[in-house]
């Protein structure tokens, strides 16, 4: 009976989830329904908006032609009419003459005829009827100002709705990822002069491939783009990958999205591990300031599924590490003593990390570096084993020195803004740069037997880490080109 039971309660439970779903394809059915009314009305307004234009385009032509025509009519008939004025005041003028002259022939008194015979002579020559030209000032054709419109009614015959535009293809071959950009190149199925701009759209995720149906990050939307390819940058890389797609507009609607393609944008990401921190520190995520007060006892945050050692690690990769280390720091209590220092919460087991540091430069004693776990409560960095780190000491004179198991190098170099800290655990190289100009300032050399972590030391003054960066492309090739030398710094590794 139980068993008949609950396989009822099996199939009541999907026909109620089966119900559910066909409740929901239902209201989208309805919300389709109203939404194709909607852009029917639309597209149809618009159409009728545009051969409103077009009409409204070839009135403006018709009349501008019309005024055209009768401003060349109303010029030529002012020329050809004082032309004809003229000729007909002539031709009045020579038929008075021409009575004249036949009268005087006519006359038979002799007395005078001289005379007048001279004087008919002279007007003859002098009538204007000799001066003028017989020749029309203005023609009567007007066909110059006929039109022919058979190829525009064929192209207007050929009017249609514009087609969807194809679908983008990204080239993941021709994309980028880089010092914190990002650059996406794709290509048309064939070229197509309509298009007016492209539509990327781009989110962050932690896996690879396609795009799932729930994503803890949205799409971010980047509009107008012009051009066939187009880089992000500013980016701030705290997740493994971002995935992208892109669609085509032309002015009336937009195509269908790419395929998303994924891209891996790695890059070191951690927080300061606040229960490690000397009870003078006042930590935040990524900041620090010297409190001389002591301030309070700050609780350990307590996580689950953390391991209790970093030897205790899953098996490394390039890929997966670094990895959280446990916030509370194991067998001992947070750092003490002179020892002003904090941890991040995330060690380094593989690969090359890149973070950088914006100190205060007023600091009394400020150090970056990097330490192993089993660094002692009371040790200063630099000076174990356990720890390599750049020290300034503003303390009696300005310096910065490169400290490591208790030995120390002056370095000769400008105290920068912001140090990068790079770090190959594979090879076993810490550098520390000039952050802004990417300039070598120490290189470490050793060999790690365990996991590091990133390590901080501040006294009477403040500091800031900026994560989420990948490996600088100046940095990577400045190590290429060092990793076949020596280390000049041999004797503080």
């Amino acid at each position: 009976m139980g068993d008949q039971k609950e396989s009822l309660r099996k199939i009541t439970h999907t026909l109620a989830v089966k119900n559910e779903e066909i409740s929901n394809f239902i209201c989208t059915l309805k919300q389709s329904l109203e939404n194709l009314e909607a852009n029917s009305n639309r597209v149809q307004d618009d159409l009728q908006s545009e051969f409103g234009s077009l009409h409204a385009a070839l009135d403006e032509m018709k009349e501008n032609m019309l005024t055209r025509i009768k401003q060349e009519r109303a010029s030529r008939t002012y020329e050809l009419q004082n032309q004809l004025s003229a000729c007909s005041k002539a031709l009045e003028s020579s038929e008075e003459l021409l009575e004249l002259a036949n009268q005087t022939l006519c006359s038979s008194e002799t007395d005078g005829f001289t005379q007048a015979a001279k004087d008919i002579k002279d007007s003859v020559t002098m009538a204007p009827a000799f001066r003028l030209s017989l020749k029309a000032k203005a023609s009567d054709n007007m066909s110059h100002l006929m039109v022919d419109f058979s190829q525009e009614r064929e192209m207007l015959q050929g009017l249609k709705f514009l087609p969807v535009p194809a679908t983008p293809e990204i080239q993941v071959s021709e994309c980028q990822v880089c010092d914190n950009t990002v650059t996406i190149v794709w290509t048309l199925p064939e070229p197509d002069n309509k298009i007016e701009h492209y539509i990327l759209e781009h989110r962050r995720t932690n896996h690879e491939g396609p795009p799932r149906i729930r994503e803890d990050y949205p799409w971010m939307v980047v509009e107008g783009i012009q051009e066939t390819e187009h880089t992000l940058t500013g980016l701030r890389f705290d997740t493994r990958f971002m995935t992208f797609r892109v669609r085509a507009c032309n002015k009336a609607v937009a195509g269908e999205f790419s395929e998303p393609v994924t891209l891996e944008t790695h890059a070191f990401t951690f927080k300061l591990d606040s229960s490690s921190a000397h009870q003078n520190l006042k930590v935040d995520d990524l900041s620090v300031e010297w409190d001389s007060s002591g301030g309070k006892v700050q609780e350990i945050r307590k996580e689950k599924n953390r391991t209790n050692s970093p030897l205790h690690s899953p098996a490394r990769s390039a890929l997966m590490s670094p990895k959280r280390g446990p916030t509370a720091r194991p067998g001992r209590d947070r750092f003490t003593a002179e020892s002003y220092t904090v941890l991040a919460d995330t060690m380094i087991d593989a690969g090359q990390q890149y973070w950088e540091v914006k100190l205060d430069k007023e600091s009394k004693a400020f150090a970056v570096g990097i330490a192993l776990r089993s660094l002692g409560r009371f040790d200063q960095l630099g000076k174990s084993s356990a720890s390599w780190c750049i020290h300034l000491n503003n303390w009696l004179q300005q310096s910065l020195t490169a400290k490591h198991n208790n030995k120390a190098r002056t370095l000769d170099c400008p105290i920068p803004n912001t140090i990068g800290v790079y770090v190959n655990y594979d090879e076993g190289v810490v550098s520390f740069y000039n952050a802004k100009t990417k300039q070598l300032m120490h290189t470490f050399r050793t060999k790690f037997q365990q996991p590091v972590i990133p390590a901080f030391m501040v006294w009477n003054g403040s500091f800031s880490v900026v994560t989420g960066l990948q490996v600088p492309s100046a940095v990577q090739s400045g190590q290429r080109k060092n990793s076949g030398t020596s280390s000049s710094n041999a004797s503080l590794t």
